[in-house]
């Protein structure tokens, strides 16, 4: 039986100083997305996953990266499933207040310069590794 696919977008953030956005949780450093609403654009979907799960608010959306794809169990859903998560470049101007929504379970958000990023690659995602690798190629 083929698995349920659920769709994501997500972004990959960036400020002025070139530094890139990580969200801390449940132990792992990560890049804000989540899951499309009934209605909702992949753009829309990745711009409103990263203004709520960073409190960040003024978002340029910027280039497509690429698309991942993630098997887990859903406990909600209570099945394996296969969630495909599209991620885009952003940016954001000048240095606002970061909000960890913590009903998500994060804990920490954080500036790291692009040239740091090797050293949060012990406590992440190979997907994750995947998107900021093809990112710092473009």
């Amino acid at each position: 039986m083929d698995k349920k696919r659920i769709i994501a977008a997500g972004g990959l953030v960036t400020n002025e100083k070139n530094e890139v956005l990580l969200i801390f949780r449940r132990g792992f450093w990560d890049l804000p997305k989540g899951k499309l609403d009934n209605g909702e654009s992949i753009e829309a979907c990745a711009l409103r996953e990263v203004q709520e799960e960073t409190g960040l608010s003024t978002i340029q959306l910027g280039k497509f990266i690429s698309i991942t794809l993630h098997e887990y169990f859903d406990t909600y859903l209570k099945e394996e499933v296969i969630k495909e998560s599209h991620w885009y470049h952003m940016k954001i101007l000048g240095d606002p207040i970061l909000i960890p929504q913590t009903e998500e379970d994060i804990t920490l958000i954080k500036w790291v310069p692009l040239k740091e990023l090797p050293k949060y690659f012990t406590k992440t995602y190979p997907n994750i590794i995947e998107v900021i690798n093809l990112f710092s190629l473009k």
